[in-house]
């Protein structure tokens, strides 16, 4: 599985996102059986696109990250390339239409480094 870092305060979000060209955000809710169900679903994903680094985020201990990146439920995913968002997903994701978006974004980043 993916190794994860768990971010406790906005500025450990924003600090994550600055040194990470390619971040994948994981916000959920302690008690959400949804956020426990896919977290490993989307580790073991991760694990194709090594460049790819994952932070999780618990939203009852950093609720700013609600009103910065305007999320209204949990799990939320989102995909933050160079800072800036590329992908989001919520908790009805569609694994293989986010797998699909992945895959081609990766590699027009591998690429093009």
């Amino acid at each position: 599985m993916k190794e994860m870092m768990e971010l406790a305060s906005l500025d450990m979000v924003e600090r994550f996102v600055s040194e990470h060209e390619l971040s994948f955000l994981y916000v959920s809710q302690t008690n959400c059986s949804v956020c426990h169900a896919l977290l490993p679903k989307i580790r073991t994903l991760l694990e194709e696109y090594p460049l790819i680094q994952l932070g999780h985020i618990d939203i009852h201990n950093v609720e700013s990250i609600a009103e910065k990146y305007m999320i209204f439920t949990a799990p939320i995913m989102l995909l933050i390339i160079e800072q800036k968002e590329y992908v989001r997903a919520d908790r009805f994701v569609r694994f293989n239409e986010l797998k699909h978006k992945l895959d081609q974004i990766y590699e027009l980043y591998t690429q093009s480094m």
